[in-house]
């Protein structure tokens, strides 16, 4: 086999492995987005030990793109897929710890409420929201469709308007009930977590804009 053709085989081999990292991730997101409802103990502390598997595979991809960058020094476009790559299994393994900390912050909640209380928020459409736009972001790196990756950024002004209501419902609700502040926080910050995923998967549209255009893009609001 020519080194060329050695070269495209790896390249295949690494899009489908991020693709599967990917798909790992949205499933842990689904996840955490239904123990917000069920508030099930058991489901969150399984998804919370099972965060080990997409911590090695995003490691085999950094290694992975690491050895291609070695070994063939590639260029142009090809030099953009890696870089791209190497970013993007950063993000998804971001998300991936976020969706970990959603789960401890149930766990919490649950030990400061009072048996049977439901929350004072509905994440559901929050939570609804930021999974259209990890799947969308994922389409999108799979057809490298550019035109995808930016209807990512619309979406994201959605997450954070409920995010701020979110915000002002818990200010509300901790004026009235002071002694509850601790776990109100917690309640929030919940929000606050489903919102950071909606900005990791805007820096995954501006990596496939990127690829796709060699254009650097950064949404207005900076995510970190």
């Amino acid at each position: 086999m020519s080194r060329h053709m050695y070269f495209h085989r790896e390249i295949d081999d690494l899009k489908k492995t991020i693709l599967k990292l990917g798909t790992l991730v949205e499933d842990r997101l689904r996840r955490a987005c239904s123990i917000l409802e069920t508030r099930n103990e058991d489901q969150a502390q399984a998804l919370i030990t099972a965060d080990w598997e997409i911590d090695d595979m995003e490691i085999r991809v950094e290694e992975e793109c690491l050895k291609i960058l070695a070994l063939h020094q590639p260029v142009a476009r090809d030099l953009r897929l890696i870089v791209m790559i190497i970013k993007i299994n950063n993000e998804l393994e971001r998300i991936a710890d976020i969706a970990v900390n959603i789960a401890k912050r149930v766990v919490t909640i649950n030990k400061c409420s009072p048996p049977g209380s439901v929350f004072l928020l509905d994440y559901q459409p929050m939570a609804a929201k930021v999974l259209e736009m990890i799947k969308a972001s994922l389409d999108a790196l799979v057809t490298e469709d550019a035109a995808l990756a930016r209807q990512i950024f619309l979406m994201d002004d959605e997450v954070n308007r409920l995010r701020d209501a979110a915000y002002t419902a818990v200010i509300a609700e901790i004026g009235r009930h002071g002694d509850n502040a601790a776990c109100l926080v917690n309640i929030y910050l919940i929000a606050r977590h489903l919102e950071r995923i909606g900005d990791r998967a805007m820096n995954i549209a501006e990596e496939i804009i990127y690829l796709v255009e060699g254009e650097i893009v950064r949404s207005s609001e900076d995510p970190q």
